[in-house]
């Protein structure tokens, strides 16, 4: 037998001031997003360190702020005590600053960056407010939005142009975030929504072992964990490595 009503996400600190705000940042999803941007951006000969800590920048703002308090605008799944103006404060500042770091980068590397910010701009608000009746507030959308449009952007930013490679790892990121989504799922359900879990595994050899909610999610937030941190090491060699 066990409460399952706990913290509502493994990282999420006890509800309060400046608590409150590190909980909203979702930091490991954040950081494995992120980390996609820089494994884009990995792929060009030389990266160069301007526009990679721009889109790096545009990107935090526009998932980790503002589609983050949009989505706790939505029913307060982290349960914070953020004022609703506050995330609406932060979420229009954070999309704005990603925007105007986008119309920077249109004007001097690709007057063709100016759709890619259309594109995310448009997924951010869409996705998060369940837009058109939630159309595009799927487990596909997520991966898509969340995995493969940050990979793309971060190349495009370096190289004003899209290649197969890109595109080929655009759709690996994508599938990492399928995996995110798919170990997430279940444990935001257990944390968020279930009262109760009790039961028994009874073993072949005749003993028994008592299954509560850390039993259940162990396993997968243990693996979310180490993919946020294993993206995260293996973004920054392969930037590092396309230092000039």
């Amino acid at each position: 037998m066990s409460d399952a009503g706990e913290r509502p996400a493994f990282y999420a600190l006890s509800p309060g001031r400046w608590r409150d705000y590190w909980t909203l940042l979702h930091p490991p999803y954040t950081l494995l997003h992120l980390s996609f941007v820089a494994i884009g951006a990995s792929l060009a000969a030389v990266v160069d360190l301007r526009w990679f800590g721009e889109t790096l920048l545009a990107f935090f703002l526009a998932i980790g702020l503002s589609a983050h308090a949009l989505d706790e605008l939505k029913g307060r799944p982290l349960r914070t005590r953020i004022s609703d103006r506050t995330l609406w404060v932060i979420s229009v500042v954070g999309l704005s600053g990603a925007i105007a770091l986008g119309v920077d980068a249109s004007m001097r590397i690709s007057p063709w960056i100016a759709a890619f910010v259309a594109v995310g701009g448009f997924l951010v608000v869409a996705y998060n407010l369940e837009l058109f009746h939630g159309a595009f507030h799927s487990d596909a959308w997520f991966a898509l939005a969340w995995g493969g449009f940050p990979a793309l952007t971060g190349y495009f930013a370096q190289t004003a142009r899209v290649s197969i490679a890109a595109v080929i790892v655009g759709l690996a990121c994508a599938l990492v975030s399928m995996m995110q989504r798919t170990l997430s799922t279940p444990v935001r359900r257990l944390r968020r929504h279930v009262e109760l879990v009790e039961g028994r595994l009874r073993l072949r050899d005749g003993s028994t072992e008592r299954i509560d909610s850390d039993t259940l999610r162990a396993a997968p937030e243990d693996a979310l964990r180490w993919l946020s941190l294993a993206f995260p090491l293996l973004a920054v060699g392969l930037v590092v490595n396309r230092w000039p």
